[in-house]
């Protein structure tokens, strides 16, 4: 079953910026990358007081930036700094937000930031124009589950130019073959998944239903569960 989840902690005023995004070339075919950030209204490393902390997969280390890089697995980011390497004469898309300890996104425009930059021969890095296209980035469920946390699970997703209303666009959850359809942004649980290995496939559709076209509107994870 996929369901909505109640209202989770707000965190007014929570802020996320980009203070600088830099390249360096190293070796022959690549470039180091490194984004800093800005965090305001908003504490990483601090535990989220919720009742969802308890009954969701946790992370001990608190409160944290979800860095999405061209829609892949994200990488939590307990400083507001973080770097990786990428190929030359390369393009990408950097979705960054603030989210709870329970890896629950902050889905307000001042918790995220979306850029789009491209690597040059040299090295250099240079940031695109702010991308306007509907796009649908993944967050959760992510990796492996074991024990009490296969029980629920965080579905999570984040909207960046649109919305999602039952009058308008819609996302879809096909998990193990199963489609669900979500008019509402925000977090919802799955539950009843078997263990071992499961698929779950989210796609942005317009409202009759037709997948939208983009370079981030669908996108596919494997996640695995089992009993210890």
């Amino acid at each position: 079953s996929v369901s909505p989840i109640a209202d989770s902690k707000q965190f007014p005023g929570a802020n996320l910026e980009i203070a600088s995004i830099n390249a360096e070339k190293v070796g022959a075919d690549s470039a180091k990358v490194t984004v800093k950030y800005t965090v305001k209204n908003f504490k990483l490393t601090e535990m989220t007081e919720d009742a969802h902390a308890a009954h969701m997969a946790n992370s001990h280390d608190g409160q944290h930036i979800h860095f999405i890089l061209d829609n892949k697995p994200y990488t939590a980011l307990y400083k507001p700094e973080h770097s990786v390497t990428l190929a030359l004469n390369s393009e990408h898309y950097l979705l960054s937000f603030l989210s709870r300890s329970y890896h629950e996104s902050i889905k307000t425009a001042e918790a995220s930031k979306l850029i789009k930059f491209k690597i040059d021969a040299t090295g250099k890095l240079t940031q695109e124009p702010t991308p306007k296209e509907p796009s649908l980035f993944y967050s959760r469920p992510k990796g492996e589950y074991k024990g009490d946390e296969t029980k629920n699970l965080l579905l999570d997703f984040y909207l960046v130019n649109t919305s999602i209303a039952p009058d308008g666009n819609k996302v879809t959850a096909d998990i193990n073959g199963q489609t669900f359809t979500l008019d509402k942004w925000g977090p919802y649980e799955i539950k009843g998944l078997p263990m071992g290995n499961n698929k779950v496939k989210l796609t942005l559709v317009d409202k009759e239903g037709n997948a939208v076209t983009g370079d981030n509107v669908s996108v596919e994870r494997d996640i695995k569960l089992s009993e210890k």
